[in-house]
């Protein structure tokens, strides 16, 4: 397939190399001139443990020097899609499918605003990296992605996207109905990030620590009864168990919203509690942990004027 992958940071470095890897035609994009100048210089470099892969791909920030291709993966930061679909419109023709792997909800709807919503693919990965420095990305292990149709009644983009992402080595499924599948995903951000964010704590230690175990488990719990109003069939403790397990397996790994307070960055705090925050104010679902999470954050950003 040819492959646009939108953003060059952590995940889409991840994502376009492994694409390249397996014999697609990618192509990174991004608005950061130095990176892309720097990823055509030396490629992306991908760390996993003791191993270093270093693959040559494409950069650009002209997609009309593109033109369509068959897929559009975005992986930029939410606040970033607008401009980012604007940026992509030399990407897409009638057949490309226009895919979504970002955090948060609401991703989707922004695409679907910009692009036929029967073209559109949303999901979700539990794939995870750290840029160390422009074109070399940590990423710690292989995690599950799962896509499916924005809108009712899709075609096969999904699977298309799927067997794309497997033929790359990447663990892939269609997941149909896709939504409760990102409230998942959802859910266990809400519970993880701003509590790493605003501790400095890394994943293992998040669960290690008595009180904050808790605290997550309680925000994973509120988050999911937001879920279960919005009529999705989600256990919490089945949540809380996965939470739990995952931090105790990622250990070193640092949250992204920890990792944008380090480096002075805004967050996607809006499309993540605040998303919960926003349906559960719809629903009259109480949520004082995740409303607090959002003042916390958001004033951390008014002080850093970042928002």
């Amino acid at each position: 397939m040819r492959i646009a992958v939108v953003g060059a940071g952590a995940m889409g470095s991840i994502f376009g190399a492994r694409f390249a890897g397996a014999g697609h035609d990618v192509v990174l994009v991004d608005v950061a001139r130095p990176l892309v100048d720097t990823i055509n210089e030396s490629g992306v470099t991908v760390v996993r443990g003791e191993e270093s892969t270093n693959t040559r791909v494409p950069a650009t920030t002209d997609p009309s020097e593109v033109g369509p291709v068959d897929a559009v993966v975005f992986c930029v930061k939410c606040y970033h899609t607008a401009s980012a679909t604007e940026l992509a419109r030399p990407l897409v023709g009638p057949d490309t499918i226009v895919a979504s792997l970002q955090n948060g909800w609401g991703n989707g709807d922004v695409l679907a605003a910009a692009f036929p919503p029967e073209q559109v693919v949303v999901g979700v990965t539990y794939n995870s990296g750290l840029v160390v420095e422009p074109g070399k990305v940590v990423h710690p292990a292989d995690q599950p992605t799962l896509v499916g149709a924005f809108a009712d009644g899709g075609d096969d983009r999904p699977a298309r996207l799927a067997e794309a992402l497997q033929s790359s080595g990447l663990d892939a499924t269609v997941a149909s109905p896709v939504r409760p599948e990102i409230w998942k995903k959802l859910i266990l951000n809400a519970a993880t990030l701003p509590t790493a964010a605003l501790t400095g704590m890394n994943a293992g230690a998040l669960t290690a620590h008595e009180s904050m175990h808790e605290l997550v488990s309680e925000t994973a719990r509120e988050a999911t009864a937001v879920a279960q109003a919005l009529g999705y069939d989600i256990d919490p403790q089945e949540r809380v168990e996965y939470i739990h397990a995952l931090l105790e397996k990622a250990g070193p790994a640092r949250g992204s919203m920890l990792q944008d307070f380090e480096a002075g960055r805004r967050t996607e705090i809006d499309v993540i509690n605040g998303a919960v925050v926003s349906a559960a104010d719809e629903h009259g679902v109480d949520v004082p942990l995740n409303r607090s999470y959002v003042a916390l954050v958001k004033g951390w950003e008014t002080m850093r004027g970042l928002s």
